[in-house]
């Protein structure tokens, strides 16, 4: 289907049986077979309570991805896991045919070298368009942590599965065979993805708590189902269309291409769905579309230890570099484990001045820090950071800096989900023998609940 070609109002008449039919699956139109067929027999609550194991509170980190603790679905994330990686080849596909300036992609015809040439060199700093990295990125690592989150797996394990995810079936997986791992895409694509991951499942189990309603409507409510998670929703409306279970799992990708057409070139966007076909009654148990338990307790670990500072500073730069020193733009996001530890990737930029001519010069250093924190029962918190990054000039490849870090800073608590923190690092280059100093303040914001009292 072209979607970017205008077409003639009749040309959409062939499409409005097919139309009616999808708003039947999603149960916008109503289909025109008896009740009698339509409706499955009454089930048990969507979302069923569960007990967690209390041993779980006394470790909250401790990973129970691989052994399925209180009543997960190994099963289920097997199955899942196994589609996605069938459908990424599709992926790869997609994004091999689309154009280098928006991926940042540069395809070889021999890609396994590529890769291995690729996996050695990172990770570094990418330049992929910032809605590439930062949207699309969120989006997929909401995806994988869903997978685990839909299996009945807590937070930390469903972060965990989507970080394995994102590291190896990604970024040294399929993207590799087209560019060098990304530092960023690294960190962020499982931290995003826990919070957009968590708020779509979260959602989507609000709707399904309030019998499929968004203010009020039903069709409203569908809808949001729909955009929240379009393959499980078609699936779910054929069963519910057949009053059988035809649908046990699905999975789907997009395929992109670009055919010449004249002196034009038409840009054509797939949705493309797999949908494995059974013929169970559709109140017998379905292992690959079992939703998530209820907890009975709060999670131990959520949202809330992801963070989120931005702020401003001002560089103190080595003489040698030949750069008057300026302001700068920063911003970090980490896991903040306790009151007492976090880890941090942050980045600053800004443009400063060449002193001998004047001339404007991009800055960048990014870094990965962890923190240690004293007087943790007190808003008001000084604490120790040190860590390791590099300083770029110029988005140059070639003027890259290898840097140790270390400093002393301090974080005020204003609420649970807002703080300050002010810092003073020191930069220190083996290679070059140079020392850089940051001093910066910035605002925190945590999400989920923020900072509560299960730590």
């Amino acid at each position: 289907m072209n979607l970017l070609r205008p077409s003639r109002p009749y040309m959409f008449r062939p499409l409005l049986p097919s139309l009616s039919f999808v708003l039947a699956l999603m149960g916008l139109a109503t289909p025109t077979i008896s009740a009698e067929t339509n409706s499955p027999p009454a089930t048990a609550p969507y979302w069923q309570p569960l007990e967690i194991d209390p041993a779980i509170y006394r470790t909250p980190y401790h990973i129970s991805l691989f052994n399925a603790q209180n009543g997960a679905d190994k099963e289920r994330l097997w199955s899942q896991t196994q589609s996605i990686f069938l459908y990424g080849l599709g992926v790869f596909g997609v994004l091999a045919a689309m154009p280098e300036n928006l991926t940042g992609w540069d395809t070889d015809a021999d890609i396994f070298r590529r890769w291995g040439k690729n996996a050695s060199t990172g990770p570094e700093w990418d330049r992929n368009k910032w809605h590439y990295n930062y949207i699309g990125h969120a989006y997929f690592g909401g995806v994988y942590y869903q997978v685990a989150r839909k299996s009945g797996y807590r937070q930390w394990d469903s972060f965990i599965y989507s970080a394995l995810m994102s590291t190896f079936y990604w970024e040294y997986g399929i993207e590799g065979f087209a560019e060098v791992p990304s530092i960023q895409d690294l960190a962020l694509t499982p931290l995003m993805g826990w919070i957009y991951g968590e708020w779509a499942f979260q959602t989507e189990r609000q709707i399904r708590d309030r019998d499929g309603t968004v203010g009020g409507s039903k069709i409203l409510g569908n809808l949001s189902l729909f955009f929240l998670d379009p393959i499980d929703t078609l699936g779910q409306g054929v069963n519910r269309l057949t009053g059988r279970r035809l649908v046990q799992s699905g999975t789907g990708y997009f395929t992109y291409t670009a055919a010449p057409n004249g002196n034009e070139t038409d840009h054509q966007l797939y949705l493309n769905m797999r949908f494995p076909l059974g013929g169970s009654a559709a109140d017998e148990p379905d292992p690959q579309n079992t939703p998530a338990p209820r907890p009975t307790k709060a999670d131990p670990v959520d949202t809330g230890r992801v963070g989120l500072a931005i702020g401003s500073g001002r560089t103190h730069l080595d003489k040698d570099w030949g750069i008057d020193d300026g302001p700068y733009t920063k911003a970090s996001m980490g896991l903040y484990f306790s009151p007492r530890i976090s880890v941090r990737l942050a980045y600053a930029w800004g443009k400063l001045e060449e002193r001998a001519t004047g001339r404007s010069v991009n800055y960048e250093n990014y870094s990965l820090d962890t923190q240690y924190y004293f007087r943790t029962e007190r808003n008001l918190r000084p604490y120790l950071t040190a860590g390791f990054g590099e300083q770029i000039w110029d988005e140059d490849e070639e003027q890259i800096t290898f840097q140790w870090n270390a400093g002393v800073g301090l974080h005020g608590r204003l609420h649970g989900k807002w703080a300050i923190q002010a810092d003073w690092i020191h930069h220190y280059s083996f290679d070059q023998d140079t020392h850089d100093q940051q001093l910066s303040a910035g605002l925190v914001y945590r999400f989920g609940s923020g900072e509560h009292d299960r730590w």
